[in-house]
């Protein structure tokens, strides 16, 4: 098939773009590379700077797109805090845009979004109609853009789906990223520092490796239209997480406590079965293989 990425020179962006190139797909890139690395992006895939708050459909009539792969977004939630318009530029205007370049060429949106900062406290697995209480502009315009991508296909009988993603890690993931713990803490363990683990670490996240994510991308092409949880439907706690990463390292070392912060999540966790019984996609790598990939990832980095 004929793709565009937005974001693709990102860190799920770009493995997403390579596994398409693996199927033999042509592969088109937008990324304002404000935070994505022109070097992750594939050479066969061509890299088109742009940023999405602004018209793309010059460049969709160009390319002529059967699917559009939408990563690019604003991901910081203390971005987000600070400067709410910014945050609602890039995710709200930026997949409207999308949206209308991708309407005038009949292509389908896959769009990225968040389980954790939409559905906010989970006191179990929470389900794609559960409840939705984001607790920050960016789980806020997230949300938002899903619902752009629902009227639209309400109203166009377009056939957008949106994927709610868990705490995504692995490989090309930034160490320096609001959502890294997992790259933060495998660079501390490679550069000799400590480590921080704030509260008591109990807090819980659901961490599904990229690769996975990637299949995820590309089993929703074709579907009907709707919203998928991607996760593992597991929780891993902070304390939990950082022995893994010793474990995949191979080190003994000891992280240092530090306060909770303020609106910090305790427990977030995703039910995937409807993506299970209607994509036909499920987590295959587990944590501990996971982590020993993108361990020798940073090592080399």
């Amino acid at each position: 098939m004929r793709a565009v990425v937005t974001g693709g020179a990102g860190f799920i962006g770009s493995t997403l773009v390579d596994a398409l190139l693996v199927r033999g797909d042509e592969v088109h890139v937008v990324d304002d590379l404000s935070s994505g690395r022109r070097e992750q992006v594939a050479g066969a895939a061509p890299l088109h700077v742009r940023d999405i708050s602004e018209p793309l459909a010059d460049l969709f009539a160009d390319v002529q797109p059967e699917v559009v792969f939408h990563l690019a977004a604003q991901i910081d939630v203390r971005v987000s805090v600070a400067d709410p318009v910014l945050d609602a530029r890039a995710n709200v205007l930026g997949t409207i845009n999308v949206l209308e370049a991708a309407r005038a060429h009949g292509a389908q949106v896959i769009f990225a979004s968040t389980g954790g900062a939409i559905y906010g406290e989970c006191a179990e697995p929470a389900v794609e109609h559960g409840p939705r209480l984001p607790l920050a502009p960016y789980g806020t315009s997230k949300l938002a853009a899903e619902e752009y991508l629902a009227t639209w296909n309400r109203l166009y009988g377009t056939s957008h789906v949106a994927l709610r993603l868990g705490n995504v890690y692995g490989p090309r993931q930034d160490p320096h990223g609001e959502a890294g713990v997992v790259a933060i803490f495998l660079s501390r363990i490679r550069d000799g520092q400590q480590a921080t683990i704030f509260g008591d670490g109990q807090q819980t996240r659901d961490y599904v490796y990229v690769g996975d994510v990637a299949r995820a991308f590309v089993g929703a092409v074709g579907a009907a239209g709707g919203v998928f949880n991607v996760g593992t439907g597991e929780e891993t706690s902070v304390v939990e997480l950082w022995s893994a990463c010793l474990a995949a390292a191979g080190a003994e070392t000891e992280a240092v406590n530090a306060p909770a912060r303020l609106g910090e999540l305790q427990r977030s966790c995703l039910d995937t079965r409807k993506a299970e019984t209607e994509l036909h996609w499920r987590a295959e790598v587990p944590l501990a293989v996971g982590l020993r990939e993108t361990w020798e990832w940073i090592r080399e980095e």
